[in-house]
């Protein structure tokens, strides 16, 4: 997680893009697990506002967090990192 100023950045992989202007992004995280110690892999969804469209199932992007733009939309998009599989 990289801040800048008051708003956080974050890197995610695109899960869904079934929504108009709105896009599902899973970010993952190693977490131990409380009772037998062993990592686990924790992905986090966020609906994320991405006006024009642009990505795509698969591709990893960069979010930023901005005002409330629907009931559960926090994010939008900063920039494509890199673009998915098209198979």
């Amino acid at each position: 997680m990289i801040y800048t100023g008051k708003r956080r950045i974050r890197i995610g992989k695109v899960l869904s893009t079934n929504m108009d202007k709105t896009i599902i992004v899973g970010i993952e995280t190693k977490k131990m697990h409380n009772l037998y110690k062993k990592p686990m892999k924790v992905i986090k969804k966020y609906k994320v506002h991405d006006e024009n469209g642009l990505c795509k199932v698969g591709d990893e992007i960069r979010i930023v967090e901005t005002r409330p733009l629907s009931k559960n939309k926090r994010w939008r998009v900063m920039e494509i990192v890199a673009k998915g599989d098209t198979a």
